[in-house]
């Protein structure tokens, strides 16, 4: 049984940077989709960064991370971790780490392609 458990949430002041890790237990190797989600009071969850990892490795981005967010996955498929930089208090919400565990292909963003997810570790940005 895969589970997942995210830490490296905060408090961190406008223009700082966060990293946030994922350490995935079970087995990994047919995760070959894992993303970050994440949810502020009062608004739906949703979807940060995606990575895609089957022989080629592809990362997906919402238009409002790009270029200030980078995901990235350990070789050995165990830990994912989002790199948050240039926050911005809109970015403050709980960030969840999410995984698929069936073969196929999905759209990456979209929430019910997954159906693994961890905890959630807050990131407080102001």
């Amino acid at each position: 049984q895969v589970q997942l458990v995210e830490s490296g949430g905060g408090s961190v002041q406008a223009g700082g940077s966060l990293t946030l890790s994922c350490e995935v237990s079970g087995s990994a190797d047919n995760l070959r989709y894992m993303a970050w989600f994440r949810q502020a009071p009062g608004k739906e969850r949703e979807a940060v960064a995606a990575i895609y990892d089957r022989i080629v490795t592809k990362t997906y981005y919402a238009d409002s991370v790009k270029g200030r967010f980078t995901i990235s996955r350990d070789n050995d498929k165990h830990s994912l971790t989002l790199q948050m930089n240039t926050l911005l208090p809109e970015d403050t919400a709980m960030y969840y780490c999410a995984a698929r565990s069936q073969l196929g292909v999905v759209p990456p963003l979209v929430e019910t392609s997954y159906d693994r997810w961890g905890q959630g570790t807050q990131v407080t940005v102001s």
